[in-house]
C-alpha cells in the first residue's frame, strides 16, 4: 500500500509537491535547516534525489522543489496523473529512509474514467 497518493495539479507539475504532513513517521529532523534530502527510485531503477523542505512560518507542511521538477518533466507528466509514494528498506544504509516512486495516467475512454495505467519515460536521445 502507498504511503502517500496524489493526484497531481499543475502546480504539483511547474513548482513543488506538497506531501501530506502524515508522510514522515517520525517527522524528519532538519538538523537546524528547513531542509533535507530524500531518494526515491522509480519504475526503472532511476534513483532520483529530492529537496524536501517546510515552509519556515505558519502551517510546516513537506514539499518536494529541487529534483522533483526535472522528475516531472522527465516522466512529462500532466494535470490529473497521479504519483504514488511507497517506503522501502534501504539496502546500504538501513537507517536511511529509501522511497519507490510510481507515476500513472488516466485511462479514458469517451471521457469515461477506466483506471490508471504506469507512465513510462520516453526514451530521449
Amino acid at each position: 500500500m502507498a504511503e502517500f497518493s496524489k493526484l497531481l495539479t499543475k502546480t504539483d507539475i511547474h513548482k513543488r509537491l506538497s506531501l501530506p504532513t502524515k508522510f514522515f513517521k517520525p517527522p524528519p529532523t532538519f538538523k537546524g535547516s528547513q531542509v533535507q534530502d530524500l531518494q526515491a527510485i522509480d519504475e526503472s531503477g532511476l534513483v532520483w534525489s529530492f529537496q524536501c523542505s517546510t515552509r519556515k512560518k505558519g502551517h510546516p507542511k513537506p514539499v518536494l522543489s529541487k529534483g522533483w521538477l526535472a522528475f516531472a518533466r522527465h516522466k512529462e507528466l500532466k494535470n490529473g496523473d497521479r504519483v504514488k509514494f511507497f517506503k522501502e528498506k534501504h539496502q546500504i544504509v538501513p537507517a536511511t529512509p529509501l522511497y519507490r516512486i510510481e507515476t500513472e495516467r488516466e485511462i479514458k475512454i469517451f471521457g469515461v474514467i477506466f483506471g490508471y495505467s504506469p507512465i513510462v519515460a520516453p526514451f530521449h536521445e
